[in-house]
């Protein structure tokens, strides 16, 4: 049976800004750019570990990609797919959402 975990509301996660979230085991980064908001599992490919050092920074400098602060590599906000870096053409692992009534709700098992 599928659940619907309530994660945060939109506005805790600023326009063309990033943040970071825990559920049990499942670490996650959530983006929101141009309007649209994307989830992924806060896992590089390259190495399996957490993207940031800093807590909810996932942006590079420019905000326009995902980076991983250990190696550099940048992935494309609206897909995952690293684009730069020892994991080029791999793909960050996108969390299923939904979006009611300004919330961000995590779909579960």
């Amino acid at each position: 049976m599928t659940s619907l975990i309530p994660l945060c509301s939109l506005d805790d996660i600023p326009e063309g800004g990033s943040r970071g979230f825990q559920h049990g085991e499942l670490k996650l980064l959530v983006v929101k750019h141009k309007g649209k908001v994307v989830a992924y599992r806060n896992t590089c490919p390259h190495l399996g570990i957490p993207l940031e050092w800093v807590e909810h920074q996932f942006l590079d400098s420019s905000g326009t990609m995902i980076q991983c602060a250990n190696h550099g590599a940048l992935f494309v906000i609206d897909s995952g797919k690293c684009v730069a870096g020892p994991c080029a053409g791999r793909k960050l692992e996108a969390v299923p959402f939904r979006i009611d009534a300004n919330q961000l709700l995590l779909i579960g098992d």
